[in-house]
């Protein structure tokens, strides 16, 4: 990742994790370690990771949270701070991010409010985390509001990505995941989305190359666009694609319906359906998206929920400026534009979604006769 003195690697590799004490050492940091994880991820993967940074010198710990998106909480950060503080971290010292994107997210927000700021590593271990949250140096907790509205931006020293570890994610983690990797498709990508409508059975099967080629093609296309615009100014916002419905719908749900990658699948596709009511694009850039979504074995409906509830939720957006939803919206397979959205609009695709679900319901019930 090319940001000038805040550049740093991206290393994937299978087995890369044995190797995190020496990869440490090279950054020329000095101090205390605080592996960071929950209790789920801790019992697969801190044993090693301590063994490695213990077997290169570091004076390695770690700090256990809960599992799930509720933990990304303040609580969660304070109870990081807290560790530090009783276990004597100083500015030199480092923290390690082992987990998915919620540890990801906390420990980087810790990181840049500990002492003003000490150094972290991203160790992401789903795949969310892999192509996305690990790269590019959002931090944050959510807001019963409103998801990630509380944060910063601080860059990690190091982003380490070891494959091997998503053979022990529960599937639908896993396939929670590739609704980021077909969002690179959409946003900036056609041949990569056409490589994933090709390779989607041995995607889903963990073949390791195409996971390896994902994966790495994932980083690239996000690395290029934080590069350009780190602070989310502009071009950046196109990273959310799928994330202004898929965000509230998370929200809505008080984040126990959905996880991140399924609420982020549905998202896209009504994104792109909204674009098309709105003239944006044509339906075969909705059905190609609603298919692959589909073949992945990620939901694509709207659950139920008014039209009032989603539009309220919606403005609690990070992409609201100046009280006005801005949502990304594709053109084609590969080319999205943002813009502002007008509720009456809104409102007229919402119950023209309605309709179309009244009349399936009502077709599948005769049929049932």
């Amino acid at each position: 990742m090319a940001l000038a003195e805040r550049s740093y690697d991206i290393r994937i590799k299978p087995g890369v994790l044995g190797e995190i004490g020496q990869r440490l050492s090279s950054l020329g940091v000095k101090g205390k370690v605080g592996v960071v994880t929950n209790s789920i991820v801790g019992r697969l993967y801190a044993p090693g990771v301590l063994r490695s940074l213990r077997a290169a010198g570091w004076d390695a710990s770690t700090i256990v949270l809960p599992d799930g998106e509720r933990a990304k909480s303040m609580r969660s950060v304070s109870a990081i701070l807290d560790s530090l503080v009783t276990a004597r971290f100083e500015r030199g010292s480092v923290l390690v991010a082992l987990g998915g994107g919620v540890i990801g997210d906390l420990t980087g927000f810790a990181a840049s409010i500990y002492m003003r700021g000490i150094p972290f590593v991203q160790v992401p271990t789903t795949l969310v985390a892999q192509v996305d949250s690990s790269v590019g140096g959002k931090t944050g907790v959510n807001h019963p509001l409103g998801k990630n509205l509380i944060g910063t931006f601080f860059q990690p020293r190091l982003v380490l990505v070891d494959p091997d570890t998503l053979r022990t994610l529960p599937p639908r983690e896993w396939v929670a995941g590739l609704a980021e990797v077909i969002k690179y498709g959409v946003i900036a990508d056609e041949t990569f989305f056409a490589y994933l409508e090709q390779r989607m059975d041995r995607l889903l099967r963990l073949d390791a190359e195409p996971v390896g080629h994902v994966i790495a093609r994932s980083c690239e296309i996000k690395a290029s666009v934080v590069e350009r615009d780190e602070r989310e100014s502009d071009l950046r916002r196109i990273l959310n694609y799928g994330h202004t419905i898929g965000h509230a719908l998370e929200s809505l749900g008080g984040y126990r319906k959905l996880i991140h990658g399924e609420a982020v699948a549905i998202g896209m596709v009504q994104e792109a359906d909204l674009a098309r009511h709105l003239g944006r694009c044509a339906p075969d850039v909705v059905e190609r998206q609603r298919t692959l979504v589909r073949r992945a074995g990620l939901p694509d409906a709207l659950p139920e929920t008014t039209f009032g509830r989603l539009w309220a939720a919606m403005q609690h957006d990070k992409k609201v400026v100046q009280g006005r939803v801005y949502c990304v919206l594709p053109e084609r397979i590969g080319r999205v534009v943002i813009q502002p959205l007008e509720r009456e609009a809104c409102r007229q695709w919402f119950e023209q979604q309605d309709k179309q679900k009244t009349h399936a319901r009502r077709a599948a019930a005769r049929l049932r006769r």
